[in-house]
């Protein structure tokens, strides 16, 4: 496994950050939630928390190990966002990173909050969708910038 970007942790670990995990259903059919709880605890993987066991997230993720599907995830902050692709690798019930999600739960919301487990994400492809490095990258792969002409004369 890869360390993660510095400047995704940052967002990873923030907790004003927005945080959408994409996951699809049977059919094929996209589900997006959004997981405050989400972060990284080694550099490395993904963690999040699932509330209850039945929901639909939680179904998609346990498919996507049948079937060794990806899912996504969106963390966004201002003008900086990351996608990530990767696929769901474990969903712990008990153990240390059990205990330290559980613990920031009952944190957040109260002493009887609860988790039913944490879901494990394996990153494979990482991509900075900031505008700026977009625009950056779009200009290198072109060799110009990718504004309109009529933009360009209004500037010359």
């Amino acid at each position: 496994m890869a360390q993660l970007p510095e400047e995704l942790l940052q967002l990873l670990r923030d907790p004003s950050s927005g945080k959408v995990v994409g996951t699809i259903d049977e059919d094929g059919t996209p589900h997006l939630v959004t997981k405050g709880s989400l972060t990284s605890l080694d550099g490395e993987t993904i963690v999040f928390a699932e509330g209850f066991e039945g929901t639909q997230s939680n179904r998609n993720l346990v498919r996507s190990i049948w079937y060794d599907r990806r899912v996504s995830i969106n963390v966004t902050k201002g003008f900086v966002s990351y996608q990530l692709k990767g696929r769901p690798y474990q969903y712990l019930i008990t153990g240390s990173v059990f205990r330290t999600m559980i613990d920031r739960a009952r944190e957040k919301r109260g002493p009887k909050a609860d988790i039913a487990g944490v879901w494990v994400i394996v990153p494979e492809e990482i991509r900075n969708e900031s505008p700026e490095h977009r625009a950056a990258e779009e200009a290198g792969r072109r060799g110009h910038s990718s504004n309109h002409l009529d933009v360009l004369k209004a500037a010359e």
